[in-house]
C-alpha cells in the first residue's frame, strides 16, 4: 500500500473523529476537568507553601512532580478511563454497523492495515486533547513555577502509554462484538476487573501484587512518582500490540470463526508466555528531580559492586504499614541497584498474623553468599548496614545532594480559568457546527 494511500485514510479517520459527537463530548469535558483539577493543585501547593498566613511546610517535600503535574494530568487519568475508551468503540463498531468496513477493505490490502490507521489516528486525537493540560503547566511555569523536564515527560509518558493502551482495548472490544452497547459494557468490565486486581493486591500482596503492578493504575503511578521502569513499558507495548492483533483477526471477514478463535488462542498463548518474560526486565530510570527512587550516590556505587545473589524473605501482611514503607523506601532502590536481587513475601493474607507454623511475624531474611540475617527493622540506614555486613563492605559515608523544593505562592489568575471552563470548550464545538454549516449552505 502506498505512502499516499495510507495519507489519505489517516485524513479520513481524523475528519470522522472530528466530527463525531462522542470525540466532541470528551474533548469538551477536558478543559473543566483540567480546569478543576490545576486550580486544586495550585491552591493545595500555595497553602503547603505558606499562603494565607499558615505554616510553610519543609521546603525539601514541595515537588512540583507531586503537587502541580501529576494531579493536573490526574484529569487525563480520568478521561482515559471513563472517556476515551468509547471514542475508540465508537470508531470501529459504527463502521461495523453501517457496513463501511467492507468498504474500506476494498481500499486496504488487509485488516491490520485499517486497524493500525484507526489507532494511529486514536493516538493523534489523543494527545491533541493534551492541548488544556499543556496550556495549564505552561501558565504555571510563566507564573514563576518550577518544572523539571525529565520528570514532566515522564508523568506524560505514561499517559501516553495508558492512551494508547485504552485506545486498543476500545477496537479491541468493539471488534469481538456485536454492537457499540455489548462493547461498552465489555470494556467497562475489563476496567472494572483491574480495579478489583489493584483492590486484592493490597489486601492479599504476594503474586497478586507483582501482577497488579502492570495494571493501568499502577502502572501510571510509577510515571508519576518519577520512575520509568522497563518492564512496565515493555508489558503494556506488548499487549496494545496483542489487542490490535485481536482487532485486526476478528475484522478481517475473510477468516472464518474457527480459524479466529484458534488464532486468538495462539494470541492468548504468547501473552501468556511474553507477559512474564517482559514483567522481568530490571532496567529503570529514576527522573525526578529530588531522586526520591535511588539511594545515595555512595551507597548506588557499593550496592553495585555486589555481584552474589541477593534473596530477601519478608514476613509483613500486605497491608501492614511497614511492608509498604520497605516497598518504598527499600526494596524498590534494591531492584534498580543491585545487579541480582530477589524478593518473596511468605505471608499469604493480608494481616499474617495468623498463618501456619514458621517464622514470626514481622521478620524480614536477608540472603547474601550463603550467611542469612534477620532484621525487623523498616527503616532504610539499618537495612543496608545489614546488607553490607552480609557483603562484607565498609559502609560508604553519605553524600546525599539535598533537594531544596521549590514553594510557589501562587493563585490561578481569572482568564486562565475562562480559557479552560469557556473557550476550550467553545472552540470544540466550532469544530463541530461550522464545517456543517458551511456544508449545509
Amino acid at each position: 500500500m502506498r505512502s499516499r494511500e495510507v495519507t489519505a485514510l489517516l485524513r479520513k479517520e481524523f475528519r470522522e473523529l472530528a466530527g463525531a459527537r462522542a470525540m466532541l463530548f470528551v474533548a469538551a469535558a477536558i478543559g473543566p476537568l483540567v480546569a478543576h483539577a490545576y486550580q486544586t493543585a495550585v491552591a493545595a501547593f500555595a497553602e503547603a507553601s505558606g499562603a494565607g498566613g499558615g505554616a510553610a511546610a519543609l521546603s525539601q517535600g514541595l515537588s512540583p512532580l507531586d503537587g502541580i503535574v501529576a494531579p493536573t494530568f490526574g484529569a487525563y487519568a480520568t478521561a482515559a478511563t471513563l472517556l476515551f475508551p468509547f471514542v475508540a468503540i465508537r470508531i470501529v463498531s459504527a463502521e461495523k454497523e453501517s457496513g463501511a468496513h467492507a468498504l474500506a477493505l476494498q481500499a486496504a490490502p488487509n485488516a491490520g492495515v485499517i486497524v493500525g490507521i484507526k489507532f494511529l489516528a486514536l493516538l493523534g486525537a489523543w494527545l491533541l486533547l493534551w492541548l488544556p493540560g499543556l496550556a495549564a503547566l505552561a501558565f504555571w511555569h510563566h507564573a514563576g513555577g518550577h518544572l523539571a523536564a525529565p520528570e514532566t515527560l515522564g508523568v506524560l509518558l505514561g499517559h501516553l502509554l495508558r492512551g494508547a493502551l485504552v485506545s486498543a482495548l476500545g477496537m479491541a472490544c468493539a471488534a469481538v462484538t456485536e454492537s457499540g452497547a455489548s462493547a461498552a459494557v465489555l470494556a467497562l468490565a475489563v476496567t472494572i476487573g483491574g480495579w478489583a486486581l489493584d483492590f486484592a493486591a493490597t489486601v492479599q500482596g504476594g503474586w497478586v501484587a507483582e501482577v497488579a503492578r502492570f495494571t493501568p493504575d499502577a502502572a501510571l503511578r510509577t510515571f508519576e512518582r518519577g520512575e520509568i521502569d522497563a518492564n512496565i513499558v515493555a508489558v503494556t507495548v506488548l499487549a496494545v500490540m496483542m489487542l490490535l492483533a485481536v482487532s485486526s483477526l476478528w475484522l478481517d471477514p475473510a477468516r472464518p470463526r474457527a480459524v479466529r478463535r484458534r488464532r486468538l488462542a495462539l494470541l492468548a498463548m504468547m501473552m501468556l508466555v511474553g507477559g512474564p518474560a517482559a514483567g522481568r526486565l530490571r532496567h529503570s530510570w529514576d527522573v525526578s528531580e529530588d531522586r526520591r527512587n535511588s539511594f545515595d550516590a555512595s551507597d548506588v556505587r557499593a550496592l553495585g559492586a555486589i555481584t552474589e545473589p541477593l534473596h530477601i524473605e519478608v514476613h509483613l501482611g500486605a497491608a501492614d504499614p511497614r511492608l509498604a514503607d520497605l516497598e518504598r523506601d527499600v526494596f524498590r532502590k534494591l531492584r534498580r541497584t543491585v545487579p541480582r536481587v530477589s524478593i518473596t513475601y511468605a505471608a499469604q493474607t493480608s494481616t499474617g498474623l495468623f498463618e501456619g507454623a514458621g517464622r514470626g511475624y514481622g521478620e524480614v531474611w536477608y540472603e547474601l553468599g550463603g550467611a542469612r540475617v534477620m532484621s525487623r527493622s523498616s527503616v532504610p540506614a539499618i537495612v543496608l548496614e545489614t546488607i553490607y555486613a552480609l557483603a562484607h563492605i565498609t559502609p560508604p559515608p553519605p553524600v546525599a545532594v539535598a533537594y531544596p523544593g521549590y514553594p510557589a505562592r501562587l493563585n490561578v489568575p481569572a482568564w486562565q480559568l475562562v480559557f479552560l471552563l469557556a473557550l476550550w470548550p467553545l472552540c470544540v464545538g466550532g469544530l463541530y457546527v461550522v464545517p456543517r454549516r458551511i456544508t449545509s449552505s
